[in-house]
């Protein structure tokens, strides 16, 4: 009997991730409100982290925002980003890292598989490091997985790849 699969991962497609702090900085460097101002983004593709600078608290959150706007036209998930807390930076700035979020982790990934469990399908789960092969002989059932799991608020963003 032949079996059907699919993986689970939570990536960030970083290309996409660049031309929207790309975007971002065109926007930020146009902008009324940020005239004559030092603020900045900042990203480091090796690291997966990016570097906002603001003048104040007010102006960092214009900052985000901006992101986030330029982050949801590409479709990545803000989810899918972690904010460290601001903290102090030359001349009185605001600096804030942010950190891109790949992989689901250990915890994450035994948590999903409790959520495919108690679907009550006959399929199998495979923690494989920082994705989840989930397999049936249905191919009905695996995509009844799918949109279960896609009509969740999970913590993390997840995409579906390898259906074979």
């Amino acid at each position: 009997m032949a079996m059907f699969s699919f993986d689970i991962v939570s990536e960030v497609d970083l290309q996409e991730m660049d031309n929207a702090v790309n975007q971002a900085a065109k926007e930020l460097s146009q902008r009324y409100d940020f005239k004559d101002s030092k603020a900045s983004i900042a990203f480091d593709r090796k690291e997966k982290i990016l570097t906002l600078i603001a003048d104040d608290d007010f102006k960092m959150r214009a900052l985000t925002d901006i992101l986030a706007t330029r982050m949801a036209k590409r479709g990545i998930f803000l989810k899918s980003l972690k904010f460290n807390p601001p903290e102090k930076a030359f001349e009185g700035y605001l600096r804030q890292k942010v950190e891109i979020c790949m992989g689901i982790d250990k915890e994450k990934a035994k948590e999903l598989t409790g959520i495919i469990k108690n679907i009550g399908l006959k399929v199998q789960t495979q923690i494989e490091g920082e994705k989840i092969k989930v397999s049936s002989a249905k191919k009905d059932e695996l995509q009844a997985v799918i949109v279960h799991l896609k009509g969740l608020n999970f913590s993390l963003p997840l995409s579906f790849c390898n259906y074979r």
